[in-house]
């Protein structure tokens, strides 16, 4: 095996493995390597990017249940169906922009993005399960309006938008963090698939198949990281990991933003 094809299970792995504990579809991370480490374009690392957090996000799911049940998820529908009424909308709007950027200024806009992100982990990951910060109809035009603005920064950026999602779980509905990690998985499932959807009109899936190997390569990595990630799942204090997490994404923004 090539050292390209080692790098891609190794990386698939490690950030299958962070995705699964915390909720995430592991775009934010696996994007600065993908344009800094395997050298693909801006654009095509956001499509791979995508279609890659899709399968941490429906592994992570059910790798989490032993933790999270699928019945404590499910009765929590309405705020899924609340944030997914914005997101979806913003998940289209957002890959139809993204296709039409020049690749100086996705790097830019990854770059902002990643450091608004790492921002969002701090303030809002560390936070638990409290009184939800708005009830009722504000509740949901709230959801609604923060689900858009994820949708649009998770298409435009290839993430899954857990990293904005589980902060918004927190806050705004009360829940806790690890009820919020597979809340996010719910949301962002049915959001990228609406990315993948807006892609695929402008013929963007090709780097796909140019690129099948590798992505099969990454993508089993992956699988094996989400599934030992919902096992280590509860196990990692959030008062170290996630700072941690904020630092890489710091550091990921400042590659990104020097790359050309």
């Amino acid at each position: 095996m090539s050292g390209r094809i080692v790098g891609a299970f190794g990386a698939g792995t490690l950030i299958g493995v962070l995705g699964g504990m915390i909720g995430l579809g592991g775009a934010e991370f696996r994007l600065p390597l993908l344009i800094g480490a395997f050298g693909f374009p801006a654009l095509e690392a956001v499509i791979l990017n995508k279609l890659l957090s899709l399968i941490v996000v429906a592994t992570a799911l059910p790798f989490r249940a032993e933790t999270v049940p699928f019945a404590e998820v499910g009765a929590h529908w309405a705020v899924i169906a609340n944030l997914l009424a914005g997101s979806l909308a913003g998940a289209w709007i957002g890959a139809g922009w993204a296709t039409r950027l020049r690749s100086e200024t996705l790097y830019r806009v990854i770059a902002i993005m990643l450091v608004g992100i790492a921002g969002v982990l701090l303030l809002g990951h560390g936070s638990e399960g409290a009184m939800p910060l708005l009830t009722g109809s504000a509740q949901v035009v709230a959801g609604v309006l923060a689900g858009f603005l994820i949708g649009v920064v998770a298409a435009v950026l290839g993430v899954a938008g857990g990293e904005l999602l589980i902060p918004t779980l927190i806050i705004l509905y009360g829940v806790d963090i690890k009820l919020a990690g597979s809340l996010s998985l719910a949301v962002s499932l049915p959001t990228m698939l609406m990315a993948f959807a807006r892609y695929s009109r402008d013929g963007s899936f090709a780097v796909i198949g140019r690129n099948r190997t590798f992505v099969l390569v990454m993508a089993a990595g992956s699988i094996l990281g989400t599934f030992v990630g919902g096992r280590l799942l509860g196990m990692v204090p959030g008062a170290i990991l996630l700072p941690a997490l904020a630092g890489i994404l710091l550091v990921s923004a400042w590659k990104v933003g020097r790359h050309r």
